[in-house]
């Protein structure tokens, strides 16, 4: 059955625009209910309407608190009829509220290989760390920043002149990748979360060419169509 989901931006929307480029084409079993901003000049929300999407603006200083911020876009998801969530750049924290409503079924995307370099400036980090290898992660988002159960990472070569933005650059081409990847296994239930780990159930299809990636690492193993 075909999942609702609701995706959160606060900015350009690139892994949005990515997860309806594979919905539309039918590589993910799922259907945007709306995607939600706490930045009205959030281009996310641009690259949503174009593709017919709703749309919900939730500035978060027009609330007196964050306890009210934080009711409010837990009702906006709840009311679009969405029973997973989906991190797209979205700069705020989740309160143990909204975790709690959706728990195992929201997922996020981070710039770093974690648990190294969590945080909002991950490939600045690990880029100023000076390590010789970066890259992405995909997890389920529990009440901890950066920290639930990892369910994809793809590594990429960091290179001696790399400065956050070039870094962030080679990492996001990736991004696009493992993202839809994720949401698209969440989707046809193949995910399952044991303790740390998170499982996979296999399906027997082929795997992707990642020959037009550049010098990468992706564990598990993209499937054919990402």
């Amino acid at each position: 059955m075909t999942l609702p989901v609701a995706v959160l931006v606060s900015g350009s929307g690139s892994n949005l625009q990515a997860i309806i480029d594979h919905i539309e084409a039918g590589r993910i079993d799922a259907r945007i209910t709306a995607v939600v901003s706490n930045k009205a000049e959030a281009q996310g929300l641009d690259r949503a309407r174009r593709h017919g999407l709703a749309t919900v603006t939730l500035p978060h200083g027009d609330f007196p608190d964050r306890a009210a911020f934080d009711a409010a876009l837990l009702g906006a998801v709840r009311d679009s009829g969405a029973r997973a969530v989906i991190l797209a750049g979205f700069m705020r924290l989740l309160a143990p509220r909204f975790i709690a409503a959706f728990r195992d079924r929201i997922l996020n995307i981070h710039p770093a290989l974690l648990p190294s370099f969590p945080g909002i400036r991950g490939a600045a980090d690990a880029a100023a760390y000076g390590v010789t290898i970066a890259g992405a992660t995909v997890h389920f988002v529990d009440e901890k920043m950066d920290n639930g159960p990892i369910v994809i990472q793809a590594a990429v070569p960091a290179l001696p002149g790399d400065d956050g933005p070039s870094l962030a650059a080679r990492i996001l081409a990736l991004e696009h990748r493992i993202y839809p990847q994720a949401v698209a296994w969440l989707a046809a239930g193949r995910l399952s979360i044991d303790g740390r780990k998170t499982r996979l159930a296999p399906a027997g299809l082929a795997l992707a060419d990642l020959s037009d990636a550049g010098p990468c690492l992706v564990n598990p193993p993209l499937e054919v169509g990402f």
